[in-house]
């Protein structure tokens, strides 16, 4: 699990396959990493609408926050000062 992340921390996007609307896409998400009080965060961010339960299915999968326009999820038991310095 820790390779996957530093192998998308390292490129700054990866391609990920997803079920969105019934059928299998690759999508990409770009690494972003976004200021908060206590630091930077890296968090995959994706431009389009995808299903809550397949953006929890990549954050774990990727152990980083992932967001889109449907929110923004953290894999389970993490919460955003986890990944700060990442």
């Amino acid at each position: 699990m820790a390779s996957k992340q530093a192998e998308a921390l390292a490129a700054g996007e990866i391609q990920v396959r997803v079920k969105r609307g019934g059928m299998f896409q690759v999508l990409p998400f770009k690494v972003v990493r976004k200021d908060t009080p206590t630091g930077k965060v890296p968090y995959l961010v994706l431009d389009r609408f995808l299903d809550i339960s397949e953006l929890l299915r990549v954050a774990e999968e990727y152990c980083l926050p992932v967001q889109s326009p449907a929110g923004k999820v953290f894999p389970r038991g993490k919460k955003e000062q986890d990944f700060v310095g990442l």
